[in-house]
């Protein structure tokens, strides 16, 4: 799937605290030609590349307005730019989008609107205050998934910022989302979207997977082998060789991990790979990104410190190395920091903002990775592409064929009248085949439209059926109520019933005791009287 091809927003609109402008965009080809390309790298020189040492951690010096100190939020980078939203600032969820850019190394505040869709009205706000939200970049795109908010939803839903047009949307989706959450890892796997654990409702801890394809925008929650990682969440999650997720660390409600654990994607089977080199640490509230086979892993803490090591993990060897340590309370060991992957003149940066430490932090800081990915990044150097996005490989294939056309076409004219029937004949051959594939795709993609509309429909009569048995349900819970208020109340009288019947019996012996001993007092008394009688007669 081509990375510039995204799926179809529903809409989405204007926070009502965010008033709504025009977007501050300057286009690579409106800029000054050459002269403010090299204004561009020399100014990038004073930055990034200014860092000589590797491995180390360097503050960057920045102009512009520090954005508000803050951790759990979300970043990542999208042509020269590292994009920065939300987060939690002293208990308090922040809804804003902050910008630092990367050739003038300067922050500013990005007021963003909406794309109205057919689905939305205009009063409903397409990006709440969050914090321990995910962050995505797709192609010259930025996915935002889950997060707590201030009034959680019943599921998870999908938004898409453009930085372009600074436009939010909704993604429609299809399929059973999964339930709101924050603290998850998603994780982006080929051409699908994992999401893997978090906290729920009620501060609930999960270890559910499901995965998002981003083609079809259908959930599927597949069934699993072997163990999974146990509940939790503020866990850190990777993708290694298009094929393999890992789960490292994270933390329950009483304890923090340092387990790592392996999911093939393939055969949807979990399994403990065995670490190699250092012991990392417990932790949770970490960052970490990937430049090939190699992971970086900063920040976190558990119950009894911070941590203050950037590890780094050959994802192709499970073995863990000290990359770097800090003090314990700068930005970098933060929990909660972000941690995004630049690349400018083919080194590699890694870039660090926020967190907290037992204070906020709003500093960034940059280090410059020595080690190199046996396999070349795809990503395409930023100073060289001119903030041009890089071309998937679906849109290189597609590109590849036009490309040999047109070469056919540059044919010198000497060579061309000797070859003119059988490149042509070629030419026509191959524009033959790329009219069939538009043809096969675009009748595949009426039998999915269709196909979607019949589970969209049979969806909607599940929900119907749905909220029937629910009333339902509703009513026989108030009759089951109603029912046991008057068991309850039965009881209660057979209980006085039974009080009654013993207090009859006590009163039912005392009664008898005293009749007994009245005719018994009487039997002597006239026994006495008759014998004084026969007495005084005798007398």
């Amino acid at each position: 799937m081509a990375a510039a091809k995204g799926p179809v927003a529903v809409g989405s609109a204007i926070p009502s605290s965010i008033a709504p402008e025009e977007p501050k965009v300057v286009a690579p080809e409106e800029e000054n030609g050459e002269m403010a390309d090299i204004q561009d790298k020399e100014v990038s020189m004073e930055g990034l590349c200014s860092i000589g040492a590797y491995d180390q951690w360097t503050p960057l010096s920045v102009s512009g307005q520090l954005p508000k100190p803050r951790y759990k939020h979300g970043a990542a980078v999208v042509q020269q730019k590292m994009y920065v939203f939300g987060g939690n600032h002293n208990g308090r969820y922040l809804g804003d989008i902050q910008v630092l850019d990367f050739k003038t190394f300067s922050w500013s505040k990005l007021e963003a609107k909406s794309q109205a869709g057919p689905s939305e009205s205009a009063g409903e706000v397409p990006f709440s205050a969050c914090a321990g939200h995910s962050v995505i970049q797709w192609g010259n795109k930025i996915l935002c998934l889950a997060g707590h908010t201030r009034e959680p939803a019943e599921s998870l839903s999908v938004k898409e910022f453009d930085p372009q047009t600074c436009t939010w949307s909704t993604l429609r989706t299809y399929g059973r989302s999964p339930s709101s959450r924050g603290g998850q890892s998603v994780t982006l796997v080929g051409e699908t979207l994992v999401v893997f654990g978090g906290e729920g409702h009620g501060r609930s801890l999960l270890n559910d997977l499901h995965i998002l394809d981003l083609e079809s925008m259908t959930w599927d929650e597949f069934e699993t082998t072997g163990t999974p990682p146990s509940p939790r969440s503020e866990h850190a999650a990777a993708c290694f060789a298009e094929r393999y997720l890992l789960i490292f660390g994270g933390g329950s409600h009483s304890t923090c991990f340092s387990d790592l654990h392996l999911l093939d994607t393939q055969t949807m089977e979990w399994s403990r790979p065995k670490q190699q080199g250092v012991t990392p640490e417990p932790r949770a509230g970490h960052a970490g990104v990937t430049i090939g086979e190699y992971w970086f892993i900063t920040g976190g803490g558990n119950s009894r410190k911070g941590v203050s090591v950037t590890l780094v993990l050959n994802m192709s060897t499970y073995e863990w190395s000290v990359l770097t340590d800090l003090e314990a309370h700068a930005p970098p060991t933060s929990e909660g920091s972000s941690l995004v992957m630049y690349t400018i003149n083919g080194e590699n940066f890694l870039v660090s903002f926020g967190g907290y430490s037992g204070r906020y932090s709003n500093q960034a800081y940059a280090l410059k990775a020595s080690l190199k990915p046996s396999v070349p990044s795809q990503q395409i150097d930023e100073a060289e592409s001119n903030g041009f996005a890089p071309l998937s490989v679906a849109e290189n294939s597609s590109r590849k064929v036009i490309f040999e056309i047109e070469e056919l076409k540059d044919v010198k004219p000497g060579n061309r009248a000797d070859n003119s029937k059988t490149l042509g004949q070629v030419a026509t051959d191959e524009q033959n085949q790329i009219e069939d594939r538009l043809n096969h795709e675009r009748l595949q993609s009426l039998r999915l439209k269709q196909e979607l509309a019949d589970v969209e429909n049979r969806n909607a009569e599940l929900t119907e059926e749905l909220h029937l048995v629910r009333d339902k349900l509703s009513i026989e819970q108030t009759r089951a109520s109603q029912l046991e208020n008057e068991v309850s109340e039965i009881q209660q009288r057979l209980q006085k019933m039974d009080i009654l019947e013993k207090e009859f019996e006590s009163l039912r012996s005392e009664l008898d005791s005293t009749v007994s001993e009245e005719a018994a007092s009487s039997g002597n008394q006239l026994h006495r009287s008759r014998s004084r009688g026969f007495w005084r007669w005798n007398g």
